[in-house]
């Protein structure tokens, strides 16, 4: 498996605002990672998405397997192509649809309360099992990242994967969308200004997409405070961002204490100010 982007495909993110499925993950590291996963809900009694606490938020702050995994060479070797070689991990969140749940996401833009300057974030989107039409895969609107951040409000929050239920306020010409299909093993790369949605689980299995949010070192933080990043390739000669404590150990005392105020530092971050770059 090979995670270098070609410059036709980096063309083609800059241009749409999307590129991939690109295949990374090898047979043997997805049943690695959905079997570690899996066996961390089965001790917690729940999916990630349903424990209290923010446990599918910064997951990599908890598991020494989700650390490993925001590292993988083949997933920053993608990155790099796109946004260079000093690269910070901004978020992460475990988008986990289970069969017949209803669960959706809003028509919405990543960046909306990231407070992120210049505008350069970029998702990669890593399936751990198969992204499908049936299963509610990401629908994306081809180029609308070049319109920079728009507005948003609030919507519906029930059955909304989003945590504030946050949607764009103007209409959506669905007809211009296009289904982002992403094989388990595979990933997806999207640009924080891009609109994209996702809708219900309606296949047998369930849908596990890990959305692992990377940042040029360059990129600031203009909202109230600081947040902390973890440097994950590269050098970081900016500073902008308190470092990450990596767990030592899944689920330690010291990893739940720092996760906890990880997650209360970025949530409270998003009544900041809220940057409005244009995209590059």
């Amino acid at each position: 498996m090979s995670g270098s982007l070609s410059e036709t495909q980096a063309e083609q993110y800059r241009d749409t605002g999307q590129v991939g499925p690109v295949p990374i993950l090898s047979v043997e590291d997805v049943a690695y990672y959905r079997s570690k996963m899996e066996a961390a809900e089965a001790a917690l009694g729940d999916p990630l998405s349903r424990v209290p606490g923010q446990f599918r938020a910064k997951t990599h702050l908890l598991y020494t397997w989700m650390d490993e995994l925001v590292r993988h060479p083949g997933i920053l070797d993608a990155v790099e192509s796109l946004i260079g070689p000093d690269i910070l991990l901004y978020h992460l969140t475990c988008w986990i649809k289970e069969p017949g749940d209803g669960s959706y996401v809003s028509w919405h833009q990543d960046g909306t309360y990231f407070n992120l300057t210049p505008a350069e974030h970029v998702t990669a989107w890593v399936a751990l099992s198969d992204a499908t039409l049936e299963s509610g895969c990401m629908r994306m609107l081809p180029g609308s990242h070049r319109a920079g951040q728009q507005d948003h409000e609030q919507g519906p929050t029930v059955g909304n994967l989003l945590s504030n239920g946050q949607q764009l306020a103007l209409d959506i010409d669905e007809s211009k969308a296009i289904d982002i299909v992403v094989p388990n093993g595979s990933v997806s790369f999207h640009h924080t200004h891009i609109v994209h949605s996702s809708g219900p689980n309606k296949s047998d299995d369930r849908r596990i997409g890990i959305g692992i949010s990377y940042i040029p070192t360059r990129v600031r933080f203009v909202g109230e405070g600081r947040v902390p990043a973890a440097l994950v390739r590269g050098r970081d000669e900016f500073g902008h961002f308190d470092p990450e404590e990596r767990p030592t150990a899944d689920l330690d005392e010291a990893a739940r204490i720092f996760h906890a105020s990880a997650c209360d530092r970025f949530f409270a971050s998003h009544g900041s100010k809220r940057t409005e770059s244009a995209p590059t």
